[in-house]
């Protein structure tokens, strides 16, 4: 556990890793940062600004990407940061930052600014060359930034709001704003940005493409770049998982030759994510999840119904099981795919 003090309070700088939030040291942003939102591949919400148009503000630089489940929980708080100290002074920027190659494409991106209501403004940084001019490694990252241009403090990964509301307040009144409110906001999130449990995931994030992925235990393991046939010979035992029927497995991700396909994960969380997306734009790939060979029923996450069925329509993060509170426990989660042509990322828990 790492904490560093400014303008008097005390601020955690966490790593937003996987699917909890640790805390740990960070790497220390460079000088007046802001300079590199040059970099920007687009903007959208706004015409494109500067360290020179942002001259004596208080901003707020936040690091997402639309595909992270922890950004995808952040993103309330900040959006209503932006919305309630804007008249004090405060300029918000969501730089979205690319994990996966299909998070390059501003039309995606576009379509999570208008799917999660984002009104500030964004800048699109597809060449990262913003998140190197912060020194930046993980999502999501908060850098506050004064009014000199230059970064005051930091919090990696989601949580801990409270000091970061704080830490807002404190800095548009020592660059002189009247009035500021001291009250804190509490937004509720819907569907996926639901605050996650963390008192209960016992999963990692695990990836689907070869460069990352672990615990997989098709038979045989991945054949990179091939077509192949997999099969499962054992139940997985906690954070296992495996494909079965045909795929190719590339370094990004797993894609789907043949209907019938299928992913199992044995997990626990009160929340399981999947990240697909179809292969061709125009051809949705319907599925099936069980859970423990059964229909979800109230399980069922926001992306499929009581009976499991559910439909890819586009590259995102799909939630696919929501226990009830206070019922959270180990499960085998299926999900098979009705017709081939589907892509698989990645898992994430809450």
């Amino acid at each position: 556990m790492v904490a560093f003090s400014s303008l008097g309070l005390s601020f955690l700088r966490y790593s937003g890793l996987g699917l909890a939030v640790t805390l740990c040291a960070a790497p220390v942003a460079q000088a007046a940062p802001l300079a590199s939102l040059s970099g920007a591949t687009s903007w959208l919400n706004t015409q494109p600004l500067s360290a020179e148009t942002l001259k004596g503000k208080v901003v707020l630089v936040d690091f997402w990407t639309y595909s992270c489940i922890n950004c995808l929980r952040e993103l309330p708080y900040v959006e209503a940061w932006a919305d309630k100290y804007k008249p004090y002074g405060l300029v918000v920027i969501g730089v979205h930052a690319p994990e996966f190659a299909f998070e390059k494409n501003v039309d995606n991106i576009k379509k999570a600014v208008a799917r999660f209501h984002i009104t500030f403004p964004v800048a699109v940084d597809n060449d990262r060359t913003i998140w190197n001019g912060f020194g930046n490694e993980y999502w999501p990252a908060a850098y506050f930034v004064g009014g000199d241009g230059k970064v005051q403090a930091h919090h990696f990964g989601e949580g801990d709001y409270n000091n970061s509301e704080r830490m807002l307040q404190a800095m548009l009144r020592e660059n002189g704003a009247k009035d500021v409110p001291s009250d804190l906001v509490h937004p509720k999130g819907s569907a996926e940005q639901v605050e996650a449990d963390q008192s209960d995931i016992g999963s990692p994030e695990t990836y689907i493409g070869y460069e990352r992925a672990s615990n997989f235990i098709s038979t045989g393991g991945a054949i990179q770049d091939s077509p192949n046939d997999y099969v499962i010979e054992r139940s997985p035992a906690l954070n296992q998982w495996g494909l079965t029927g045909n795929w190719t497995v590339g370094p990004e991700s797993a894609r789907l030759n043949k209907a019938g396909g299928a992913i199992v994960f044995r997990f626990h969380a009160r929340d399981l994510h999947l990240v697909l997306g179809p292969m061709k734009s125009n051809t949705p790939v319907k599925f099936r999840i069980t859970i423990d060979g059964k229909a979800p029923g109230a399980m069922h996450g926001s992306d499929c119904d009581e009976n499991g069925l559910g439909t890819v329509t586009s590259q995102r993060l799909y939630q696919l099981v929501r226990q009830p509170e206070n019922t959270v426990s180990e499960h085998e989660f299926k999900i098979e795919f009705l017709s081939p042509g589907v892509e698989a990322f990645s898992f994430t828990f809450g």
